[in-house]
């Protein structure tokens, strides 16, 4: 009997009180699991073991997470975001693919690193558009990526010397060992949405998924169209955010891991 089951209110509700029984008395919980978060294995009746629901616009997926990579909660996602999560669980991770248009319907580029801060390796997102994004409803052709940022809560940057404090409400969505999507809150309430998404889930190195899973949190930044290009290396996208940086045109801000 998985004595060690954590099971929120919020998933419990979605998938009914007879289901939570069944899974609290091991009649459909496994017997072992690879965490939908870190992807390692994890046993439920030797440790503390989350249920995480996805929620697609069709279909849902009851996962299992180590309660220290994720708590047990409810995440909505879209079918495509949902079917790629089955996919990777199942282990087709397929191909890394590039952001889809955010609301601005500028083109977001997402790459993945880790950055030095004070000593230590962070796991860090940097986001940079293809093209200046409007403000929307704007009819001129300034570019308000950053101050759109910035209204939002991230914060201005002139030098990388410090982790840049938490954004509240926001998180990112590492399921299945990958990348899936940068969440903010819902203007209207309720469940937070998609703020960018991988058209597939985004391969991510082991070395990136272990810092995210450390700090249980990751760092992400942001630049205007050509502040930061397409890095090859890490040490580039480090001297390339130190520039961008030094002159104004760099925000930042630590995100959960899946809404914790």
């Amino acid at each position: 009997m998985p004595r060690m089951l954590d099971l929120s209110d919020e998933v419990r509700a979605e998938i009914g009180d007879e289901e939570a029984a069944r899974l609290l008395a091991g009649e459909s919980a496994p017997g072992s699991y690879d965490c939908t978060s870190c992807r390692t294995p994890g046993d439920p009746e030797q440790e503390r073991t989350s249920t995480v629901l996805f929620i697609g616009d069709e279909t849902a997926v009851l996962a299992f997470a180590h309660a220290g990579c994720l708590p047990s909660q409810v995440v909505q996602v879209t079918e495509e975001q949902l079917q790629g999560a089955v996919r990777a669980i199942g282990g087709d991770t397929g191909e890394p693919a590039s952001a889809q248009a955010a609301p601005e319907q500028a083109v977001l580029g997402v790459t993945s690193g880790l950055v030095l801060i004070s000593g230590e390796l962070h796991p860090a997102l940097v986001v940079e558009p293809t093209a200046p994004v409007a403000r929307p409803g704007s009819l001129g052709a300034g570019d308000d990526f950053l101050p759109l940022l910035i209204e939002q809560g991230f914060m201005p940057l002139t030098e990388l010397s410090a982790v840049p404090p938490a954004l509240h409400g926001w998180s990112v969505l590492l399921a299945a060992g990958q990348l899936h999507a940068v969440l903010q809150p819902n203007p209207a309430g309720g469940r937070p949405v998609a703020w960018w998404q991988a058209h597939q889930p985004l391969q991510v190195t082991d070395g990136w998924r272990s810092a995210a899973n450390k700090h249980q949190q990751v760092l992400m930044f942001a630049a205007p169209v050509g502040s930061i290009g397409r890095q090859p290396r890490e040490d580039l996208l480090r001297d390339a955010l130190d520039k961008a940086a030094a002159n104004g045109k760099l925000v930042a801000a630590a995100l959960p891991l899946a809404g914790l």
